[in-house]
């Protein structure tokens, strides 16, 4: 099972990039195949990955083409396949082959 980090200071405060990579750090152990984050302004995300579907090209977190929506995944989309056809049929560009991309 993967593990997923985050925070949002509501004191308007930047978002410490030094917690969040201690936090994420501290979950190493959910999740050796991979990590990453997403900083912005007073908001943290961070993820440690352990690859079942999509073992390359699956990092997160992952954002939306124009980067304004971002999301980590701790699970299994088990349609995700029809859902890319589906996607992919209405013009959308997909730049994984991972589950977790057709959410955003």
């Amino acid at each position: 099972m993967c593990g997923i980090i985050g925070f949002v200071n509501f004191n308007q405060q930047p978002a410490n990039e030094r917690i969040a990579r201690a936090m994420n750090d501290a979950i190493t152990h959910r999740g050796p195949d991979d990590e990453g984050y997403y900083f912005k302004n007073q908001t943290a995300l961070g993820m440690r990955r352990r690859s079942i579907i999509g073992l390359t090209g699956g990092h997160q977190p992952i954002s939306n083409k124009d980067g304004t929506i971002w999301v980590v995944l701790n699970g299994e989309i088990y349609n995700f396949r029809e859902l890319c056809e589906g996607l992919l049929a209405r013009g959308h560009t997909l730049r994984t082959n991972s589950d977790t991309e057709t959410i955003v």
